[in-house]
């Protein structure tokens, strides 16, 4: 019996965003600026939270975490995206791949369940404001971060498992800028239909179960805030869910589509564009949407700025002696 020889491919190749080469250096500089946005801001909003006394709060912790996330599902894809357009043929190894594609679902459905608990604390903060304290004690919200953590990363871990036990023997050239199970599928000399349900079935259930929370949440803040006589009280109630209702509805907007939508309607080129939404630019605008519209983080950074001015510039008997040298100088030379 002949032996057939099959070559395992042991490195992926990723295709990036564009492949024209005019338009390299100028996506370089606008993914390379979106990064550090997203870097400076997601880390100085954890900085301001974790160092102001009056941002200890539940909404405030549940906010240092989505920020944190934020910047790990970013940092995990961005730095290696960017190295499509500085390079020829952008290559990552095998576990390299697998690790990239653990941290990114981790991250991602991490993402989707911290937005359901930030829902429900708003839930609690305007339809029931007197027990708040109670319902949102250190060891609930503990627990509601804690859970979509482990939860996240064993279902990661899963998944990332199942995908990199399939073989794949033929062409190793991933028609996207990061690994993701879809186009790995595609390359893939196995039978992927498990696979392909098993993703259609976890999404869904992750999806439709942290939407959920939050459309039930918001049904019974919706119904609390047609309570209130006052207008003011209304314009403050909607204040306190606007930012949270504006990522909401970009994130999970992006994720039905690449994930939920008939396999004969997927388009890798479309999903990649789809996927920078929600892996680059998403993360940017978290801290951007939540702090902007915020006053207590603006009179927190306000306070911050003031401490730093004197370290930055001179303080008052350093910079006199100068003045009087100044002076002398021009009284001289008149």
């Amino acid at each position: 019996m002949a032996k057939i020889n099959v070559t395992y491919v042991t490195e992926f190749i990723l295709k990036g965003i564009t492949d024209r080469p005019e338009l390299q250096g100028p996506c370089f500089v606008v993914f390379l600026l979106i990064y550090v946005v997203t870097v400076l801001g997601n880390i100085g909003l954890i900085i301001l939270i974790r160092t102001d006394v009056r941002l200890h709060t539940p909404m405030y912790f549940f906010l240092s975490h989505l920020a944190f996330v934020d910047l790990c599902y970013s940092s995990a894809i961005t730095p290696k995206m960017m190295v499509n357009f500085l390079v020829e043929r952008n290559t990552i190894l095998f576990h390299a791949c697998a690790a990239q594609l653990g941290c990114f679902l981790t991250f991602m459905i991490t993402e989707c369940f911290l937005l359901a608990s930030m829902a429900y604390d708003r839930y609690v903060a305007i339809c029931s404001p007197l027990r708040y304290s109670i319902l949102m004690s250190k060891r609930v919200c503990f627990q509601l971060v804690a859970v979509p953590y482990v939860y996240s990363f064993l279902v990661a871990l899963f998944h990332t498992i199942i995908t990199f036990r399939l073989v794949y023997c033929g062409p190793n050239i991933i028609n996207h800028f990061y690994c993701d199970d879809l186009p790995l599928l595609a390359l893939s000399c196995s039978d992927t239909h498990m696979k392909e349900i098993l993703i259609f079935a976890f999404a869904g259930f992750d999806m439709i179960c942290s939407s959920s929370i939050v459309l039930t949440s918001y049904l019974f803040i919706i119904a609390a805030i047609l309570r209130i006589r006052s207008a003011q009280g209304r314009r403050k109630a909607i204040s306190t869910c606007g930012s949270h209702m504006v990522a909401v509805t970009i994130f999970y907007a992006t994720l039905i589509f690449m994930y939920l939508q008939p396999k004969s309607n997927h388009s890798l080129d479309t999903d990649k564009m789809a996927s920078v939404f929600y892996t680059v630019v998403i993360p940017m605008l978290n801290p951007l949407i939540y702090s902007l519209r915020n006053k207590e983080v603006k009179e927190a950074t306000k306070k911050v700025l003031e401490q730093l001015a004197p370290a930055i510039s001179p303080p008052l008997h350093m910079s006199f002696p100068f003045a009087q040298l100044h002076l002398a100088i021009v009284v001289s030379g008149n």
